[in-house]
């Protein structure tokens, strides 16, 4: 979450009386993540969050995010709930952007996850692939393999000034996902954006999940693969094993992963750290000016892919076969 546009009082106050929530008390944006333009907002009726969608987030694609978000929390996934307006709409436009409220969820988000921690995020992931089961919506992964390396031209040949030979690397590493990539998975709703910062938790357990404007369609293993990244790494940058026996094994307690998926999480894993590394380099070298924004460092996701460039075996990443 981030603020690139903000938002005029006058402005607010107009959109906000379009919904029965009372007048607005106070606002405040969140200046965290990289996408769209986020506040707390605290009003006569509570509080909620209120998105104005940029970048990535396609206008076309927001009727997906908010029926998904309705269907989970209709089948026990926690999770925020567009707030609808008079009109019975969930989307308006504020400030010249499209813009939603949602309700606000209880708990924080944990900045050095247990193992404990993982293993909620592996249960609650593999609840979410079934969840979704028969959402009857499609949305197309825009940020998998074949977006990559047009996203890594974006970086218009500047990669090396943020680390030398990173443009050699990040091109082999490239290649070898073309040729590799699995095909076949089983696939259905993914959340693919499930890092810490968008999972809460109350006294050490999973409260909700947050932030679904990457959620798409597509394999269940890649998810979980992101998590594996996002999660199980130390801030030496060292993988958890134990982080990782603890995601894999609460995933395989809900849905069982099949052999097709196993002897691909290695690929998968690289393909994750890929995506990440490009969007933040992309991110690190185009951040607007006056943004109130923190753009993530993407060599962080440039060593995870060396270390997944070694694994040979879902073994080494925890799992009990």
């Amino acid at each position: 979450m981030a603020v690139y546009t903000e938002v005029a009082e006058e402005e607010l106050a107009a959109f906000v009386a379009r919904y029965d929530i009372g007048s607005v008390l106070a606002v405040k944006g969140i200046a965290e993540g990289v996408e769209n333009s986020n506040f707390l907002l605290h009003t006569e009726r509570g509080f909620y969050i209120l998105t104005l969608y940029e970048k990535r987030v396609r206008e076309e694609d927001l009727p997906f995010f908010i029926g998904l978000m309705r269907h989970l929390a209709q089948r026990g996934i926690n999770c925020p709930q567009p707030v609808l307006n008079r009109e019975g709409e969930a989307l308006g436009r504020l400030a010249g952007r499209p813009a939603a409220i949602v309700t606000f969820l209880d708990g924080m988000w944990v900045r050095r996850p247990s193992a404990g921690h993982c293993a909620g995020v592996g249960e609650a992931l593999a609840r979410l692939h079934l969840a979704g089961a028969d959402f009857a919506m499609r949305r197309e992964n825009a940020l998998s393999l074949a977006s990559w390396r047009p996203l890594f031209m974006q970086a218009d040949g500047r990669a090396d000034t943020v680390s030398p030979g990173l443009a050699a690397r990040a091109l082999a590493a490239l290649d070898e996902l073309e040729r590799t990539w699995p095909k076949g998975l089983p696939e259905g709703v993914i959340h693919a954006d499930l890092f810490p910062d968008n999972v809460f938790f109350i006294s050490g357990r999973l409260s909700g999940l947050i932030d679904f404007y990457f959620a798409c369609t597509d394999a269940f293993a890649y998810d979980l693969a992101i998590c594996l990244n996002a999660w199980c790494f130390e801030a030496d940058g060292s993988f958890n094993l134990t982080k990782g026996q603890a995601m894999l094994a609460a995933y395989e307690r809900v849905r069982r992963l099949e052999d097709a998926e196993v002897a691909a999480l290695p690929v998968l894993c690289r393909g994750a750290a890929m995506r990440f590394m490009l969007t933040r380099l992309v991110d690190w070298l185009n951040v607007p000016p006056g943004a109130l924004v923190k753009p993530k460092d993407p060599l962080e996701y440039d060593r995870k892919l060396a270390f997944h460039r070694r694994v040979v075996s879902a073994v080494e990443y925890g799992l009990a076969r």
